[in-house]
């Protein structure tokens, strides 16, 4: 009986725990970091996953409202088209701007669609994330969620509350394509902080085994020399060994998880800086026109100038951290080059070399399509 009532409380204070497992911009492990995108997601219906005991699965509940908003959501995009150029019940005032348009709702019709597509490709990737960061620290988890859980939050009701100022000024020609707009936008920016929500991760985990490696070369570089002489000579240095071994897998599981993040948000992040480009160059072209248009009403200015300080927002955000996490997997490659030069262990400069060789064939650049996510794309867009 007693052990009965033991379970019983052990089992409350889990579900306790369980529940009271997030708090804003305090995140202990990766679940509780991704909560507020994972949530955003999952009311947009494009999170058709469920979490038990830290391992995503395919929720059949969330698949089936996942799959029924995209089908209408596919269908008005089609009413759309057909009113822009056919029935020409939307009317634009001018071709810039029915240009404008027409790419803004093809380009994010392709990312929704691609979402949807891709929705078991990422649901492994965010397991195989989830995976290679379980062994970071809560601190760790803790500086990060300041940054993730800002601009996740406030950048989301943010966008709404703009999206929704921008439609009812506009007078959009029914709620249905007020609501397609909204949901356009926030779906786009969902995705594109989940991939840098990712990326971030993958930016620590890249830092925590260059950490590791500066430890590992404190412990050779001790002012300790029979302490050495014993873990080299009677103990034949398993310690040593052991650690580098447990890094090198733990970078190529990393460099791997970045190859798959590369090739899963390829197309939406293309989709990103194309529309990124297209919005930035319409709304200063706009901004230009109004401007000389004195019968316009001020609320323009601040609107084409709000979209583009967003647009350019969102894609500095991204390079930079795509630019950082490549150089925290530089930094390894510069730490292990100098574990070499400082041990004369063969048995560790073994392990060392093959260490160097895997840093060389891992490509653990952010790039899609090609398209190197660093800080040349930055001078594309101011140019």
């Amino acid at each position: 009986m007693l052990c009965t009532v033991s379970l019983l409380k052990f089992q409350k204070q889990a579900n306790s725990n369980i529940r009271k497992s997030w708090r804003p911009f305090y995140a202990t492990d990766f679940q509780s970091l991704m909560y507020p995108c994972f949530t955003f997601c999952r009311i947009l219906g494009i999170f058709p996953y469920k979490i038990n005991n830290s391992t995503f699965e395919a929720s059949e509940s969330c698949y089936i409202l996942s799959t029924i908003v995209i089908f209408v959501f596919c269908v008005y995009e089609i009413i759309i088209i057909y009113k822009l150029d056919i029935s020409r019940t939307i009317i634009n005032k001018s071709i810039p701007s029915s240009i404008e348009c027409h790419s803004y709702y093809v380009l994010g019709s392709f990312t929704t669609i691609i979402t949807y597509v891709l929705r078991r490709p990422r649901l492994l990737l965010l397991q195989t994330v989830l995976e290679v960061s379980s062994e970071l620290p809560s601190e760790l988890y803790e500086k990060l969620s300041r940054l993730i859980h800002v601009k996740d939050v406030f950048g989301f009701f943010l966008l709404v509350i703009v999206s929704v100022v921008y439609c009812i000024y506009i007078a959009l020609n029914t709620i249905f394509l007020t609501m397609f707009v909204i949901y356009l936008t926030l779906l786009m920016f969902q995705m594109d902080m989940m991939y840098m929500n990712c990326v971030c991760v993958l930016k620590v985990c890249f830092k925590k085994i260059n950490d590791n490696l500066m430890k590992v070369q404190e412990l050779i570089m001790s002012d300790k020399p029979y302490l050495l002489r014993r873990i080299y000579h009677e103990q034949k240095n398993p310690l040593l060994l052991m650690k580098l071994k447990a890094l090198k897998k733990q970078h190529l599981m990393v460099s791997d998880t970045v190859q798959m993040l590369n090739m899963i948000f390829g197309p939406q992040i293309i989709v990103t800086i194309v529309i990124s480009f297209a919005e930035i160059t319409f709304n200063l072209y706009f901004y230009i026109v109004v401007s000389m248009a004195e019968e316009e009403e001020n609320f323009w200015y601040w609107f084409f100038i709000l979209t583009v300080i967003y647009y350019i927002t969102k894609i500095v955000l991204i390079v930079w951290a795509c630019d950082s996490s490549k150089d925290q997997a530089a930094k390894i490659g510069i730490a292990v080059h100098d574990l070499l030069n400082n041990t004369s262990d063969k048995q560790v400069k073994n392990e060392l070399n093959l260490f160097s060789l895997q840093i060389l064939h891992c490509d653990n650049t952010f790039s899609v399509k090609g398209l190197t996510l660093d800080a040349t794309l930055l001078t594309m867009v101011s140019n």
